[in-house]
C-alpha cells in the first residue's frame, strides 16, 4: 500500500499501541499515511498520552456561519456560553438559600418543606452528574448541554410561576436535572473548543473561577432580589441567561463526537445515583438530627454499599462507566479527591462564616454578601494569574502552592481569637479564595488530561461529582460543628480548622498525583 491511499476506519476503533492518532475532521476518516507517517497536520502538539482513538465528528468542520475550530481558539463566545450555563448551576445551590424563610412563609411550607426545596436540587444534581457525562459521551456533549440548559431554564421559569410548595419542590427536582445535564458537558466543550494548552489552561480556570463567584454571589443577589422585587425573581434571573446561553452555544460551538455504540451502564449509573443520593441525604439530615442517629448511620451504610455495588459492577462491565484503570489512575483519581477536599473547605467556609456574620453579628442577608466579597474577588484574579503562568511551571506547583495558601488563610482565621473584629478576617477569606480557585486551574487539567477523548463527559462528570459531595460533606460538618459548639465563636473556629487540614492534606495528595511540567501534556480535544 502508498503512502497516499486511504483506508476508513471506524469511529470507535481502540488503537492497542500507545500513539494516538488524530481524526481528520469533516471526513470521517483516517488516511494511511497519517496511520503510519504522522506529520503536524494530523498529531497536535503535547500529543495525547492515551490508547484511545478519538470518535468522527462529522459537524466539527467550519461551515457557512459557524467559525472553525482555528476561529474558535480566538473566540470568547464558546467560553462565555458554558460559563454561563456553569453560572446559573452553581447560583442556584446559594441564592435559594436566602430565599427559602419567605417562601416558606408564603407558601405556608413545614420546615421539611422548606429543607426539600433547597436540599432536592443539591441531591438530584450531585445524583445524576455521572449519567448526564455518559450521555455526553454517548450522544454528544453539545448536544446533551444544550438540553440540560433548555431543562434547566423551563424549570426555573416552573419554579417562578409554583402555586403551592409540592409544585415548586419537584420543579426543583427537574432543574437539579437540568443542572447534571449541563456541568459534565461544560468541561466537555471547553476542551473540544480550546485545543492550545495556554487557551485550554486559562478557559479552565475562568470556568473554576464561575463556581467561587456563584456560591459566594448567591447570598448577595437572592438578598437584594428578596428585598427588592421578590423570591420569585431569585428563579426568573435564570431565563435571560438561560437563553443567551443556548444561542450562544448553538451559534458558536461546534457539534460534538457521538459515540453511539458505546452502550450506557444503567446498573453502575443507579448504584452512583444511590451512593449519591444517600451519602447526600445522610449529610443532610446530620446536622438537624446528630451523626450518630439511626436514620443518619442507615444511610450512610446504604451510600456505602451501593459504592462497594458500583466498584463490582465496573469490575464485571464489558462497557463500564468509569474504566477501572482509568478510575484508579493517580491524574484522575487524585484530582478528584483534591477536588472533593478543597471544595470541602471553600464551601464550608463560606456556609459558616455566612451563618456566624447572620447570627452572632446580625448582618443582613445582603451585607453577609458583601461581607463575602473579599473571597469572590479573588477567584477571579487567581483563576486569571493560575491560567498564565501553567505554560511555564506546570499543574502541579501551582495546585500545591493554592492549596498552601488556602490553608494558611482558614489557619489564621483560627488563630484571630474568638471574637475577631472584620477587618482580622478579610485576608483569610481572600486566601481561601485566591488559592481555591488559583489551584482549581492546575487540577481541572490534570483530570482532563488523564481522561482519553471518548470519555471526557465523563471524567467531567466524576471530577464535579467528588467536589459536590465535598461541599455537602463541609456544608454539612459546618453547620453541625456551628449547632452543637458552646458559641458561634468555637464553633467556626473548630470549622476553619478542620477547613485549613483540608488544605494541607490536598496539598500532600498534589505533589503525588498531580504530574510535574517535565511529564505534562495537555491531551487534544
Amino acid at each position: 500500500m502508498t503512502r497516499h491511499q486511504t483506508s476508513p476506519v471506524k469511529p470507535c476503533t481502540v488503537l492497542r499501541p500507545t500513539n494516538t492518532v488524530r481524526h481528520t475532521r469533516g471526513t470521517g476518516y483516517v488516511t494511511v499515511s497519517q496511520l503510519l507517517w504522522p506529520s503536524s497536520n494530523s498529531v497536535q502538539d503535547g500529543a495525547e498520552r492515551m490508547a484511545f482513538a478519538e470518535p468522527v465528528d462529522e459537524g466539527a468542520s467550519a461551515s457557512p456561519g459557524r467559525p472553525g475550530r482555528r476561529d474558535n481558539e480566538q473566540s470568547l463566545a464558546p467560553l462565555l456560553a458554558v460559563c454561563a450555563g456553569y453560572f446559573m448551576v452553581i447560583l442556584d445551590v446559594t441564592v435559594v438559600s436566602v430565599a427559602a424563610p419567605v417562601i416558606g412563609r408564603e407558601m405556608s411550607a413545614s420546615v421539611t418543606g422548606i429543607q426539600w426545596i433547597t436540599d432536592g436540587y443539591t441531591l438530584v444534581f450531585a445524583g445524576f452528574l455521572l449519567l448526564g457525562g455518559a450521555m455526553g459521551d454517548r450522544w454528544g456533549n453539545r448536544r446533551i448541554f444544550c438540553t440540560g440548559v433548555a431543562v434547566f431554564t423551563l424549570s426555573s421559569a416552573a419554579c417562578a410561576l409554583a402555586p403551592n410548595a409540592p409544585f415548586l419542590t419537584t420543579a426543583r427536582l427537574v432543574e437539579g436535572l437540568g443542572a447534571a445535564l449541563i456541568v459534565p458537558g461544560s468541561l466537555a466543550l471547553l476542551r473540544q473548543a480550546y485545543h492550545a494548552p495556554a487557551a485550554r489552561s486559562r478557559a479552565f480556570g475562568l470556568w473554576g473561577s464561575m463556581a467561587g463567584i456563584a456560591a459566594s454571589a448567591g447570598p448577595l443577589l437572592g438578598g437584594l432580589l428578596v428585598s427588592t422585587v421578590g423570591w420569585r425573581w431569585v428563579f426568573l434571573i435564570n431565563l435571560p441567561v438561560g437563553v443567551v446561553c443556548l444561542v450562544l452555544t448553538l451559534r458558536h460551538v461546534e457539534n460534538s463526537p457521538r459515540l453511539v455504540s458505546r452502550a450506557i451502564d444503567w446498573p453502575a449509573q443507579c448504584a452512583v445515583v444511590t451512593a449519591v443520593a444517600f451519602l447526600t441525604a445522610a449529610l443532610n439530615e446530620a446536622g438537624r438530627r446528630g451523626w450518630t442517629a439511626p436514620a443518619v448511620l442507615a444511610a450512610a451504610g446504604l451510600s456505602v454499599l451501593a459504592a462497594a455495588a458500583f466498584v463490582v459492577r465496573e469490575r464485571l462491565a464489558r462497557s463500564p462507566a468509569v474504566p477501572l484503570d482509568l478510575l484508579c489512575s493517580r491524574a484522575l483519581g487524585g484530582g478528584a479527591a483534591i477536588g472533593l477536599l478543597f471544595n470541602f473547605g471553600f464551601y464550608a467556609m463560606v456556609f459558616t462564616a455566612s451563618l456566624y456574620f447572620q447570627h452572632q453579628r446580625g448582618f443582613s442577608a445582603l451585607e453577609t454578601g458583601v461581607a463575602l466579597l473579599p473571597a469572590v474577588a479573588m477567584t477571579m484574579f487567581a483563576s486569571v494569574v493560575s491560567a498564565r503562568l501553567a505554560r511555564r511551571t506546570g499543574d502541579r506547583p501551582l495546585v500545591i502552592t493554592g492549596m498552601l495558601v488556602a490553608s494558611a488563610g482558614l489557619a489564621s482565621w483560627t488563630a484571630a481569637g474568638a471574637e475577631p473584629a472584620y477587618a482580622l478576617l478579610i485576608l483569610p477569606m481572600m486566601a481561601a479564595g485566591f488559592g481555591t480557585s488559583f489551584a482549581l486551574t492546575g487540577t481541572t487539567s490534570t483530570v482532563m488530561g488523564a481522561a482519553p477523548a471518548d470519555y471526557s463527559g465523563t471524567a467531567s462528570a466524576f471530577f464535579n461529582t467528588a467536589r459536590q459531595v465535598g461541599s455537602a460533606t463541609g456544608v454539612a460538618l459546618g453547620g453541625t460543628l456551628l449547632a452543637t459548639a458552646t458559641t458561634y465563636g468555637r464553633g467556626i473556629r473548630v470549622s476553619m480548622a478542620i477547613g485549613a487540614l483540608a488544605y494541607l492534606t490536598a496539598a500532600g495528595l498534589a505533589w503525588r498525583c498531580v504530574p510535574p511540567k517535565s511529564e505534562h501534556a495537555v491531551p487534544g480535544p
